[in-house]
């Protein structure tokens, strides 16, 4: 596996945190009365997510597929291509129901990773 496996991993890691932050400091139910800038970075770090997710090759997105990487890439699609409607409701809710277990499977990720390119890792002292 390169390193910018990696990169786009730890990426995800970071979008997935904020977009966490962002949706339990505030009243979800009262979502579409939240500032544009606090939507904006909503919007930003689930683009983040998507991008980085359809960077990810195949050999990481077929070993690991209850990660929900389809997903995250059709969310960001749907914002990139279609920004004057999104629903933010979809949002909120992927944020609840979905990016916990993805960020547990991003986190298992990076550590079978990191444990590959260790040569400890492999039985090295």
């Amino acid at each position: 596996m390169q390193r910018s496996e990696l990169l786009f991993l730890s990426e995800m890691v970071g979008a997935i945190q904020k977009i966490l932050s962002i949706c339990s400091s505030q009243d979800v139910q009262e979502v579409h009365q939240w500032n544009h800038l606090l939507i904006d970075s909503l919007l930003w770090n689930y683009t983040v997510l998507g991008e980085a997710a359809a960077k990810l090759p195949a050999s990481v997105t077929e070993e690991y597929p209850e990660a929900g990487w389809r997903h995250a890439v059709s969310l960001r699609n749907r914002i990139v291509h279609g920004y004057w409607s999104v629903d933010l409701d979809i949002l909120i809710d992927a944020a609840e129901n979905d990016l916990p277990k993805m960020l547990e499977v991003i986190n298992r990720v990076i550590a079978a990773i990191s444990f590959s390119e260790d040569p400890r890792g492999a039985g090295g002292a």
